[in-house]
């Protein structure tokens, strides 16, 4: 991914530029871990107890955390659309309110479109939870492993920086 910045600098109107690259793997599902596979199949049947009457988009997400524990959450919509709650925010504030003091090492994704058939290219994220993770990490101490999975491939990501490269961070 290449990007433009432009910032000032001594209140001159210098501008320059800075290319801002992020490294994704591609790979097949036979590649992953067994960890990661199962962590990616936790996943994908998330997304069958997904409540998505309204966009009809289902997205599961599953987490393993740095104790071994696996959890998993789906996006649970809801008419006032700003209630509704994505897969990740699900999966990840599940693990935060069960395990305050543990880490999460993994974070897989996976999502069945409108025809109800799971997704071929990978599903990333939204903006709001791209800055949960980055919480996560930080309250972590460490990455997490990003999953993103499609049926032609599996993106993998070591960590949110990649996906989210200038985060807000209060730190």
């Amino acid at each position: 991914m290449i990007k433009k910045l432009y910032f000032c600098r001594n209140y001159y109107l210098s501008m320059q530029e800075i290319e801002l690259k992020s490294v994704v793997k591609v790979c097949q599902m036979d590649e992953l871990t067994s960890d990661e596979k199962h962590i990616v199949e936790m996943a994908i049947d998330a997304t069958n107890r997904s409540y998505a009457p309204y966009s009809k988009f289902h997205v599961g997400a599953a987490v393993k955390l740095d104790n071994g524990v696996e959890l998993a959450g789906c996006n649970q919509e809801n008419a006032a659309y700003p209630s509704g709650l994505c897969a990740e925010r699900t999966a990840l504030f599940y693990a935060g309110a069960q395990y305050p003091e543990v880490g999460v090492s993994l974070l897989a994704i996976a999502a069945r479109g409108t025809d109800g058939e799971l997704t071929e290219e990978p599903t990333g994220p939204c903006g709001s939870c791209r800055q949960v993770i980055i919480e996560s990490e930080t309250r972590a101490g460490h990455p997490i492993r990003i999953l993103l999975y499609g049926r032609k491939y599996v993106y993998v990501v070591d960590g949110i920086r990649p996906l989210m490269p200038l985060t807000f961070s209060e730190f």
